[in-house]
């Protein structure tokens, strides 16, 4: 599901995202984007539920109370008492939800940064000098190439179960998949006559990098940051329905890990149900925010 989703949005990136007529300034790019955005009902709908999913995150502890040890009744199926019912040790699975969401968007939130800064470096440093951008092409070819998921197996076994492991190994799997979208942006980028000109007002390339090759991939980025987000959280999933997760923390894998150690997971339907939706409101919101953004951005889709 990981490789399908990103490769969904990878694709739309490639081809929906344009390059904004330089004379409209960005603020007036911003604005009719914006525009544009708010037209797109599913697009609006994946950013309220990202925003609902972040508020939950922030206000666990006002929503429910962290899942104690073990608690009574066992496995009892969803009521007005337990919303998402319990688990085989009695836990409500709604503050298992609820405590495990903080988890999973942390995630998400840092390895994409770490992943989106390392990939936008390396893409538009390869972009702006041509002579590295041969190497950096084999490396991210190589580097997506690879298996993956053992390999994220192979690490954070090594390693050790962490918060911090989980997002550093999902971040080192997910650059090259930035590099390659922001990389196709800004080699278009570096050819234009403005940057040309800019060579001709200073010699310091960090210079014009950051002040005209960046801000022209910032499209590119922005949907890099929601594909890089729901891969973080496919992963982290993943990686903790494994046993590979942080066994101190509440996470919606750690929910599905310990639904099938205890063998409940084929009897107890809510302990599968309810943590296995949370995920796919996440990623499947932030997918259709990435297509809705392309969109409203493209000016050819704005003239339909």
């Amino acid at each position: 599901m990981t490789d399908a989703t990103t490769q969904n949005a990878a694709t739309v990136t490639e081809e929906a995202v344009g390059l904004e007529p330089i004379a409209l300034g960005n603020g007036r790019a911003s604005a009719q984007t914006w525009k544009a955005f708010r037209r797109e009902p599913l697009g609006m709908l994946a950013l309220g539920v990202l925003i609902l999913l972040t508020i939950v995150a922030a206000a666990a502890p006002l929503i429910a109370p962290y899942p104690p040890s073990y608690g009574d009744p066992v496995l009892a199926p969803p009521s007005l008492a337990h919303w998402f019912g319990t688990d085989s040790l009695g836990r409500d699975v709604f503050g298992e939800v609820v405590w495990g969401s903080q988890q999973s968007i942390l995630v998400a939130v840092a390895a994409s940064a770490i992943a989106i800064v390392v990939g936008t470096v390396i893409a538009v440093v390869g972009a702006y000098f041509q002579r590295l951008d041969g190497f950096i092409s084999v490396l991210v070819d190589l580097t997506l190439s690879l298996p993956v998921l053992p390999l994220m197996i192979l690490i954070a076994a090594l390693v050790g179960p962490s918060t911090g492991t989980i997002i550093l190994v999902v971040a080192a799997f997910s650059w090259p998949e930035v590099t390659r979208l922001v990389r196709s942006q800004a080699l278009t980028v570096v050819r234009l006559p403005y940057v040309d000109a800019a060579r001709l007002m200073t010699t310091s390339p960090i210079w014009i990098i950051v002040r005209h090759v960046v801000p022209a991939v910032t499209p590119v980025i922005v949907v890099s940051v929601v594909v890089t987000s729901s891969r973080a959280v496919l992963s982290a999933a993943g990686l903790a329905f494994l046993g590979l997760g942080d066994p101190n923390v509440w996470s919606w894998g750690r929910i599905l890990y310990e639904a099938q150690q205890s063998g409940a997971m084929s009897s107890a339907w809510w302990l599968t149900l309810f943590p296995s939706l949370a995920i796919l409101l996440l990623v499947l919101s932030a997918t259709l925010l990435s297509i809705a953004y392309n969109d409203a951005r493209n000016p050819r889709s704005r003239r339909r």
